[in-house]
């Protein structure tokens, strides 16, 4: 009950928006882990203006945090203080103009980004195919695979600041590295610019194919899992350490802690069988980089997100 007094305080002293609130909303039931606790508040956006309005008025006490697709982020039991926003349709159009260049909102998948950039025969965006997320997580974490990245195909980047302060972002300026942007974390990024070149339609779509077969062979796809657990030692260096190797190599393949597990498939792979809690899930990938590092002397970083507050 007192949490709920403090949400209700906490609302009202929201602005008002044309989106949504939604007090104490679930968010296990969009994570993929399938865990997490409560958001304070949930906000949906009606569209962008709604958003900068929501930004240009919120008080700078009260937290805010951006959720994507939850695909490669741990939300801790204790739930995410504050205002989550959950950028929902209003940031999902794609629209391609003469130069080839692709526009797409925040909150456009991945997979269907690739998939009609392949249907008008356009070419450079096949590797989305294998990133289970949104592009605005991929703007944040450079997000790649299959040997290419955001940051190689990017022209600019769409923001809002915590001031509801509009930015247009050149992709020299986004600070990219592996798997990593350098803006600061307060930016929501709203929608971005990619640049394509003419390709064969069949051609893109093998490749596209290739690379869907190649994850469902090599990764657990169909399993509650986040993605790639810990960055890769050796950053994008195809010859680099690979954290699949290290943890492999320090007998922890397969490795368990009641229903979180590291995948038997690919052991870069956290998985939740039913009931793992997210501190299961936190709890058994620090036993893992504790391993590494005394097995090989390397500390692995983590890749997934973290948020939010542990449990009471």
């Amino acid at each position: 009950m007192i949490l709920a007094l403090k949400n209700n305080e906490m609302l009202t002293r929201l602005p008002q928006v044309r989106g949504t609130y939604r007090e104490q909303a679930a968010l296990a039931d969009v994570s993929w882990f399938r865990v997490g606790g409560h958001a304070d508040i949930l906000f949906a956006p009606a569209d962008e203006a709604d958003l900068q309005s929501f930004l240009a008025n919120c008080p700078e006490d009260i937290p805010v945090t951006v959720l994507g697709a939850c695909s490669n982020t741990l939300i801790r039991d204790g739930g995410v203080a504050g205002v989550v926003i959950k950028l929902g349709r209003p940031f999902g159009d794609i629209k391609i103009n003469a130069e080839r260049q692709v526009d797409a909102g925040a909150a456009v998948p991945d997979l269907m980004l690739s998939k009609q950039v392949a249907e008008a025969a356009l070419s450079g965006l096949e590797f989305f195919r294998g990133i289970p997320g949104t592009v605005g997580g991929a703007l944040r974490m450079n997000a790649g695979a299959y040997g290419n990245d955001t940051a190689t195909v990017l022209t600019h980047a769409y923001a809002y600041d915590r001031k509801g302060n509009r930015h247009e972002l050149k992709a020299h300026e986004m600070g990219f590295d592996y798997r990593h942007c350098a803006l600061p974390q307060d930016l929501i990024f709203t929608g971005a610019r990619f640049q394509t070149v003419p390709g064969d339609k069949t051609k893109i779509h093998a490749q596209m194919a290739e690379i869907s077969a190649s994850r469902e062979d090599t990764q657990p796809i169909k399993s509650r899992t986040g993605g790639s657990t810990f960055k890769n030692p050796g950053g994008a260096d195809p010859e680099g350490l690979k954290a699949w190797k290290l943890i492999d190599a320090a007998g922890c393949r397969g490795l368990r802690q009641g229903d979180a597990q590291i995948s038997d498939l690919h052991c870069n792979f956290l998985i939740n069988h039913g009931a793992a809690t997210a501190a299961d899930l936190e709890t058994l990938g620090e036993v893992v980089r504790q391993r590494v590092k005394d097995h090989s002397g390397v500390t692995l970083q983590w890749e997934i997100k973290r948020i939010g507050r542990e449990a009471i």
